[in-house]
């Protein structure tokens, strides 16, 4: 079916990396891999972060213009060609959908939402008006389809009960990133043991890592707020394993990467920042890790996670938002109490010291990423969502 497709907090072919533009690209590509037609629907980005009241004003102002716009193109269009559904990605009260109720009424189709959020404290706050238009459209919506287990119990009391909502496994397209892992050292197919070691030279040699030193693989942007908060608790917690043999490779890039570098400036060279690294060279460059880590401060879920997965690396985690649904303790990785450094550096340490059990986790969280993770298995249950709307509305 025709699928009109919009992320009011950051469009799909925004500039600018982050988590939320990737899983933006990801549910247009696991639609399409379902066989369904989409189409960016709008560009327009909502998010206002500061609580500025006439500001907010100002992208409300944007949303009726770029509202009328969309109406208008949709009236030039026949019918055969009209969005069937409308499918928004990601809203809460500082990105609210000022858009897609309004079209779905107007043409009237299902409106279907990814990731919403409802957090009653925001109600009379700086972003009331924004908190009141993202729960109208939660209330409107024919599906809620949750990607954080996190959010579930807010969106649940909102519409009174869970017949609309729908959880989602977060994903990624997991064979893929196995494939580039293989091309990544020119080995064939079923040549993975030869890729790993083969890319695990090429990554020692790049971070100089001596003999017997494993070597940490850390994969997020450099922005201020709750990621320099999650590089400066893996700076302390590494500075407590001074005397153990490891080397970190960071791979990440943004406007904090001073501070970044400052925190982990006491290390030395046992520590390489490698920069931005493009999507399609990732999974190659953490398989030639060990052990990947995050401590993941107000994480929704973390893209990462995934890719480590793929690439058959375990990660330690810090257990906070949803990424105990990507990281299976003691089965994927091992998670530890929030914001715990020193319980962070204690799993480090246990798993810096045991190669066997670090590499069957590796192991098993290829396995499952590539059972419960993969962007095949994530198309089959949009299509079903959709499908499940779409009955609604022709028996309506």
């Amino acid at each position: 079916m025709n699928v009109a497709f919009y992320a009011p907090l950051k469009a799909p072919d925004h500039p600018t990396p982050s988590g939320d533009r990737t899983m933006a690209r990801m549910l247009m590509r696991a639609l399409k891999v379902g066989g369904h037609q989409v189409t960016l629907a709008s560009r327009l980005r909502s998010l206002e972060r500061h609580g500025d009241a006439a500001e907010q004003a100002r992208i409300r102002g944007r949303g009726q213009r770029s509202l009328q716009r969309v109406l208008q193109r949709y009236r030039g269009v026949p019918t055969a060609c009209l969005p069937q559904v409308w499918f928004t990605y990601h809203l809460y009260h500082k990105a609210p959908d000022l858009l897609g109720p309004a079209v779905s009424r107007a043409l009237g189709v299902p409106y279907i939402v990814a990731e919403a959020s409802h957090a009653p404290k925001q109600a009379g706050g700086p972003w009331d008006k924004g908190y009141r238009a993202a729960a109208e459209a939660i209330e409107g919506a024919a599906r809620i389809i949750t990607l954080n287990p996190v959010d579930e119990a807010c969106v649940r009391a909102l519409l009174g009960g869970d017949g609309r909502i729908s959880r989602l496994a977060p994903f990624i397209d997991a064979r893929a990133s196995v494939a580039r892992v293989q091309r990544g050292c020119g080995c064939g197919v079923g040549a993975r043991k030869a890729a790993r070691e083969t890319l695990r030279e090429t990554t020692r040699a790049m971070v100089g890592a001596q003999p017997g030193e494993a070597v940490l693989v850390t994969v997020a942007m450099m922005r201020r707020g709750d990621k320099l908060a999650s590089y400066r608790l893996l700076a302390a917690a590494l500075n407590r394993l001074r005397d153990r043999p490891w080397r970190l490779l960071i791979i990440g890039d943004g406007p904090a990467r001073d501070e970044v570098r400052a925190l982990f400036a006491a290390l030395g060279a046992r520590v390489h920042l490698a920069g931005q690294v493009r999507p399609d060279e990732l999974c190659a460059q953490i398989a030639g890790c060990d052990l990947h880590l995050w401590p993941a401060v107000n994480e929704a879920w973390g893209m990462a996670f995934l890719e480590a997965a793929a690439a058959g690396v375990a990660s330690v985690a810090g257990n906070e938002g949803g990424v105990d649904a990507v990281v299976h303790q003691g089965d994927t990785g091992v998670l530890v109490p929030p914001r715990d450094v020193a319980a962070f550096a204690d799993a480090v340490a246990l798993l810096l010291v045991d190669t066997p059990r670090r590499e069957a986790l590796g192991r098993r969280a290829r396995q499952r990423v590539l059972d419960e993770h993969a962007i095949e298995t994530a198309a089959r249950h949009l299509d079903s969502v959709l499908a499940d709307a779409m009955r609604e509305v022709r028996h309506a």
